[in-house]
C-alpha cells in the first residue's frame, strides 16, 4: 500500500507542476507580410495542453505556470515557431508557407513526424492545397506528376479501376507491386477484392477531399520502419482534422463534363467496302459473297454508314457537393464532414457515386491523457464496365463494319452484326453493379508520463464489404436464352493495433535525441459468397432466388496474421550532424514454418553544410544538406497460404472426397531489397530556390515465383524464392518563388526521374502468350517486349516481311526469329507545375510528361491489319500496297491469309506523352466585400483535367495499361478507352 500511494502522491504531483507560480503573457500576431492581424492564431505551452488562441486584431492573452519554458505559435498557411516565453516579441510576425518549399515544414514519417530539415531519408509530400478543387478519380493521382520517383499509369478511363502505382520501380514479379499504404496509421487493404479479371481500385472509395497530406516514403531509411510490406514504397495519408481556434465551416459545390481525350478513327462505309473489296478480289473472291457468308446478312449493300466508335462513348459528367466544420480550443480539437460526389463516365453506361462522412477528434483530459478518434464511413455505387477483353465491352464495337446498322427497322437494337452488339445489354434491364461499404477508422489514447516519455495506443480497422451483382436478360450475349444473373460478396477486415513509446531529450544544449520503440498485431480477414443462376420468367425478375437452376455456388474465407516489433533512434548535434537508425522483426502466417521472421534494418545519416562556418555566412546558400542511407525492406503480398500444401474438396459419384490442390514450401520466405540512397537538398536565395537530388539503387532478391513443375506428380506449378531483380536511378526536384510582388507572384516546380530496372536471376524465364509480348529473362528489363520484328512490306508484291535470325528478311513468319522488340519502362518521366497569383485571381497549372515506355497494341492485330478479316480498320490501313513499287508500311490485304497478321512490332510504339494533367483557375473575393456577409471567404473557380494531350501514339491514350492481363505484360492496350477530359467550376464558401 506504501508503494501505491506513493505512487499515487508522484502522479498528483506530476499532474500539479504545471498549476502554480502563474505569468501572464500577452501580444499581438501578424502577417509579415503587410502586417495585418492574423486572428484565430494558436498559441500553445509547449508539452502541456495549455493554450490560446488570438481575436480579430490578432491580440492574445495567456496565463501560465512557471514550469512552461517554451510557447509555440502556429496559424493555417503560416510557418509554426517557438519562443522561449522570456523572449517573445510584443508583436510576433509569422511568414507564409507554401507547400512546396517549406523546409521548416513537418513532414509525417511511419509513427510519428518530423522537421523536413532535419530528414536523413528521401520522402516525397504533397499536400491538399496541390489538389484541392480536382475532380480525382481517386487519392493517389493526387500524386501524378507531382512527386519525384512515383510512376502512376491511370490504366484506363474506367471509373473506379486499378491504377498501377510505382515507386523507385519495381521490386516483384509474383507478389504485389503496389505501394503499402497507411491512413491515419492504419494499414488499409490496396489490392483488389472482386471477381473481375481487371480489378477495382480499393482507394476509389476514399474522398480526396478528406485528405490533408499524401507522403510517400521512398528510400529504405524512411519506410523499413514499415519491415516485410515496404519494398514497393509506402503511403501514409493523413486526414485533415480540426485547429484550436474559433469554428470554421465551409462549403463547396462543382459541376463539370467530360468527354474523351481521343477517339479512334475507322473507315466509313465507302472506305470499308474499298479495301474489303481488295482484300477479296486480292485472293480471287467476291467480297459481296465473303460478307453474306461471314455474318448471313445482305448488309454489304445497306445505305448504312454507322460510326459504331461513336457509341462507345457517353457525354460523361462530375458532380460534387461538401460540407465540413472544424475548430476546437486547447483540450478539444473537431473536425467533421461530408461529401457527395456522382460521376458519369466517358464510356457507355459507367457511372460511379461515392457518399462519405468523417468525424475526428481530439481530447486532451488533462495534462498527461490524450484520447481520439478518426472515423470515416463510405458508400459507393460502381456502374461498371465489362473487361477490356469482353465482347461486351463498349469499345469493342469498334470491330463491327460501318454498313451495318446499330438498331432494327421497328426500333430495336440489331443482333445480326458481325460481332455482337453489346449495346444490347444497356436497355435498363441489364445491370452490372459493385457496392462498395467501407469504413477505415481509429481510436487511440496518449499518456505523457513525464514531458519527454509519451506512450501512445492506437487501434485501427479497414472494414470494406464489397457486392457484386450481374444480371443479363435473355437478349444479351452471355445471358442467352433463359437469362443469367450473378451476385457475390466479399468482406475484407483488417485490424490492427499499434502501441509506441517515445522518448525525446537533450543531452546537451548543443544536441537532441529521440527514441520510438513499439508492438504491432494485425489481423486480417477476407470471406465471400457467391451464387450463379440460369433462367428467368423475364427481365423484371433479377435476383438469384428468381433462377430456375443455381448452376454455381461458392464462399470463401481467408486470412493472415502478422506480429512486429520495431524501433527508430534519431540523433542531432549542433543542429548541423544528424544520423538516424530503425529496425523491426515481423512475423507472418504467410511464410514456410523454417522462415516465419524477418528482421529490417536502416541507417542513414545527414551533414547540414549551410551550418558550418564556411557557409553560414553566405547570402546564397540558405540550406545545404548531404544526406546518405541504407537498408532492408520486404514484401509478404503473396497470398495467405503460398507456403502450405493444401487440399480441396470433390465429389466423385455423389460422395464427398479431398485431393490435394498446392504443394507447399516449408523455406518459402519474404522478398527482401537491399536499398541504397544518397541525396541532397539546398536552399537558395532565402529559400526562393529549393531542390532536391537522389540517386539510388535497389537490389531485390529472393523474388517469389510459381515455377512449373512436370504435371505427372499432380502438379504444374510450385511457388519459390527464384530470382533476383535491380532498379537504379535519378530523382531531381526544383521549386522557385520566380517572381514576388504585391500584386503578382510566380511559382515553379519541376520534377524528373528515372529508373533502370534488371532482373539478375531467374530460374524459370517467363515467355510472351499468344497475344502479349513481355518477357522475363536474366539480364533483361521486367516486361521486355520480345517477338518478331515487322520489316515493313516488300515494294515488289506487298508481302508484309519480317527479320531472320541473320538480319535479312522474310514473308514466312515461321521462318523469322523473336527478338527484342521494345521496353515497356519509361526513360524517364516527370511533372512542372505553376502557381500565379494577380492580385485576387490565381491560375495552377500542373503537367506530366513520360519519355519512352513502348507501348504493344494488340488491338492492332485486329484493327489494324490491313482487312485480314471482316472487323472495321483504322483509317491509316487504307494506304495499303496497290501495285510494284508502292513503298508503304501496310501490306496488300488479303482477306484470312495472315499477310502482317503475326504479332509483332508493326503494332510497338513509342508512349512518350507530354499531358497538361490539371488547370485551376479561381476567384478570391475580396473579404472587404464579404464582411457585410459575415462570410469569412468566397472562391469561385473553373477547373480542366488532361487538358491537352501531345503524343506520337496513335492509340486511344498513351496512358494505358489494359488490366485483364498479368502484371508482367506492362504497356499492353486492348480496346482499352482513354482518359476523361473534365471541365468543372465551382463555388467555395468558408464561414
Amino acid at each position: 500500500m506504501r508503494k501505491i500511494a506513493a505512487l499515487l502522491i508522484a502522479c498528483f504531483c506530476l499532474i500539479d507542476v504545471y498549476s502554480y507560480a502563474q505569468k501572464t503573457i500577452k501580444g499581438k500576431i501578424t502577417d509579415s507580410k503587410d502586417g495585418s492581424a492574423i486572428s484565430g492564431a494558436t498559441i500553445q505551452a509547449k508539452g502541456t495542453t495549455l493554450g490560446t488562441t488570438s481575436d480579430d486584431k490578432g491580440e492574445y492573452q495567456i496565463s501560465l505556470p512557471a514550469s512552461v519554458k517554451t510557447l509555440v505559435f502556429s496559424a493555417l498557411g503560416f510557418t509554426t515557431v517557438e519562443f522561449g516565453v522570456d523572449n517573445i516579441p510584443a508583436v510576433l510576425s509569422l511568414k507564409e508557407t507554401n507547400p512546396q518549399d517549406d523546409l521548416d515544414g513537418v513532414v509525417v514519417v511511419g509513427y510519428g513526424t518530423r522537421l523536413k530539415r532535419d530528414m536523413t531519408s528521401s520522402i516525397a509530400k504533397v499536400t491538399s492545397e496541390e489538389f484541392a478543387n480536382l475532380p480525382l478519380p481517386s487519392v493517389e493521382q493526387a500524386l501524378q506528376g507531382r512527386a519525384s520517383g512515383v510512376f502512376i499509369n491511370s490504366g484506363s478511363g474506367k471509373l473506379g479501376q486499378g491504377i498501377k502505382l510505382r515507386v523507385r520501380g519495381i521490386s516483384s514479379i509474383s507478389a504485389n507491386q503496389q505501394p503499402f499504404v497507411v491512413i491515419d496509421g492504419v494499414p488499409v487493404v490496396n489490392q483488389a477484392i472482386g471477381s473481375s479479371d481487371e480489378g477495382d481500385n480499393p482507394l476509389a472509395t476514399i474522398n480526396p477531399d478528406d485528405i490533408e497530406s499524401i507522403e510517400v516514403l521512398k528510400d529504405a531509411a524512411s519506410s523499413a520502419i514499415y519491415g516485410s510490406r515496404a519494398s514497393n514504397g509506402v503511403l501514409l495519408i493523413t486526414t485533415k482534422s480540426g485547429r484550436q481556434g474559433k469554428s470554421k465551416v465551409s462549403a463547396g459545390v462543382y459541376t463539370g463534363w467530360s468527354t474523351p481525350t481521343r477517339k479512334g478513327e475507322f473507315l466509313n462505309a465507302a472506305q470499308y467496302r474499298e479495301l474489303f473489296t481488295a482484300a477479296a478480289e486480292n485472293i480471287g473472291e467476291d467480297a459481296e459473297e465473303l460478307f453474306a457468308d461471314e455474318t448471313g446478312t445482305d448488309d454489304w449493300n445497306s445505305t448504312n454508314d454507322t460510326k459504331w466508335s461513336d457509341y462507345s462513348f457517353q457525354n460523361g459528367y462530375v458532380r460534387q457537393y461538401n460540407a465540413s466544420i472544424s475548430g476546437g480550443d486547447a483540450k478539444t480539437k473537431f473536425l467533421i464532414s461530408a461529401n457527395y460526389n456522382d460521376q458519369k463516365g466517358i464510356v457507355y453506361a459507367n457511372r460511379l457515386n461515392r457518399a462519405s462522412g468523417r468525424i475526428n477528434i481530439e481530447h486532451s483530459l488533462n495534462s498527461i491523457f490524450k484520447l481520439g478518434t478518426n472515423i470515416m464511413l463510405n458508400q459507393s455505387y460502381n456502374y461498371a464496365v465489362a473487361s477490356d477483353n469482353a465482347f461486351s465491352n463498349p469499345m469493342q464495337l469498334n470491330a463491327i463494319p460501318p454498313i451495318q446498322a446499330v438498331r432494327n427497322p421497328d426500333g430495336t437494337y440489331n443482333s445480326n452484326t458481325l460481332y455482337y452488339n453489346n449495346l444490347l445489354e444497356f436497355d435498363g434491364s441489364n445491370f452490372n453493379l459493385n457496392k462498395t461499404y467501407r469504413t477505415i477508422s481509429n481510436a487511440f489514447v496518449e499518456a505523457r508520463i513525464t514531458p519527454k516519455l509519451v506512450f501512445r495506443s492506437q487501434a485501427g480497422i479497414d472494414f470494406n464489404n464489397l457486392q457484386e451483382e450481374n444480371f443479363l436478360g435473355a437478349n444479351t450475349l452471355d445471358g442467352a436464352p433463359n437469362g443469367y444473373s450473378y451476385n457475390n460478396q466479399v468482406t475484407a477486415k483488417v485490424f490492427t493495433n499499434s502501441n509506441t513509446l517515445t522518448f525525446n531529450t537533450n543531452f546537451s544544449e548543443n544536441d537532441h535525441f529521440d527514441v520510438l520503440i513499439g508492438l504491432e498485431n494485425q489481423k486480417g480477414t477476407t470471406s465471400g459468397v457467391g451464387a450463379t443462376g440460369r433462367g428467368f420468367p423475364n427481365a423484371k425478375f433479377t435476383k438469384i432466388e428468381s433462377a430456375a437452376v443455381i448452376v454455381d455456388g461458392s464462399s470463401t474465407e481467408t486470412e493472415f496474421k502478422f506480429i512486429s516489433y520495431f524501433a527508430r533512434a534519431n540523433y542531432k548535434l549542433f543542429d548541423k550532424y544528424l544520423i538516424s537508425a530503425s529496425f523491426r522483426r515481423d512475423g507472418s502466417s504467410r511464410f514456410g514454418a523454417n522462415s516465419k521472421y524477418g528482421n529490417y534494418s536502416s541507417v542513414s545519416l545527414g551533414w547540414i553544410l549551410s551550418e558550418e562556418n564556411f557557409l553560414n555566412n553566405s547570402n546564397v546558400i540558405s540550406l545545404l544538406k548531404l544526406r546518405g542511407s541504407y537498408g532492408l525492406t520486404g514484401n509478404a503480398e503473396i497470398g495467405n497460404f503460398s507456403s502450405r500444401s493444401l487440399y480441396v474438396a470433390a465429389a466423385y459419384y455423389g460422395l464427398s472426397g479431398l485431393i490435394t490442390s498446392q504443394i507447399g514450401d516449408n523455406n518459402l520466405k519474404w522478398e527482401t531489397t537491399n536499398q541504397a540512397d544518397l541525396g541532397l537538398d539546398f536552399g537558395l536565395f532565402d529559400n526562393r530556390i529549393t531542390g532536391e537530388l537522389d540517386v539510388f539503387s535497389k537490389k531485390t532478391k529472393d523474388l517469389l515465383f510459381n515455377v512449373p513443375t512436370p504435371a505427372i506428380n499432380g502438379y504444374t506449378v510450385i511457388q519459390k524464392n527464384v530470382g533476383d531483380m535491380t532498379n537504379k536511378g535519378i530523382e531531381a526536384t526544383i521549386n522557385a518563388l520566380v517572381v514576388k510582388g504585391k500584386d503578382f507572384s510566380w511559382r515553379t516546380s519541376f520534377n524528373i526521374s528515372t529508373y533502370k530496372n534488371k532482373i539478375t536471376r531467374l530460374t524459370n524465364p517467363v515467355s510472351p502468350s499468344s497475344r502479349t509480348m513481355g518477357r522475363l529473362a536474366e539480364g533483361q528489363p521486367f516486361g521486355q517486349f520480345y517477338g518478331l520484328k515487322y520489316m515493313g512490306v516488300d515494294p515488289a508484291n506487298g508481302d508484309a516481311l519480317y527479320m531472320m535470325a541473320d538480319g535479312k528478311t522474310t514473308n514466312n513468319p515461321a521462318l523469322a526469329v523473336d527478338t527484342v522488340v521494345g521496353n515497356p519502362n519509361p526513360k524517364y518521366y516527370g511533372g512542372w507545375g505553376n502557381r500565379f497569383t494577380f492580385k485576387a485571381f490565381d491560375l495552377d497549372i500542373q503537367t506530366q510528361f513520360v519519355k519512352g515506355g513502348d507501348i504493344f497494341n494488340i488491338a492492332g492485330m485486329f484493327q489494324s491489319v490491313n482487312g485480314d478479316y471482316f472487323d472495321n480498320q483504322t483509317v491509316d490501313q487504307m494506304n495499303y500496297w496497290k501495285k510494284p513499287g508502292d513503298i508503304t508500311n501496310i501490306p496488300q490485304p488479303r482477306w484470312y491469309e495472315s499477310n502482317g497478321y503475326a504479332k509483332s512490332s508493326r503494332w510497338v510504339q513509342d508512349g512518350s506523352y507530354f499531358r497538361v494533367k490539371s488547370v485551376n483557375l479561381g476567384y478570391n473575393v475580396p473579404k472587404t466585400s464579404l464582411n457585410k456577409l459575415k462570410i469569412e471567404s468566397l472562391r469561385i473557380y473553373v477547373a480542366a483535367s488532361n487538358l491537352f494531350t501531345f503524343t506520337k501514339y496513335t492509340g486511344y491514350d498513351p496512358e494505358v495499361n489494359t488490366q485483364y492481363i498479368s502484371d508482367v505484360n506492362l504497356g499492353h492496350d486492348f480496346y482499352t478507352p482513354p482518359q476523361a477530359k473534365t471541365i468543372t467550376v465551382g463555388v467555395n464558401v468558408g464561414l
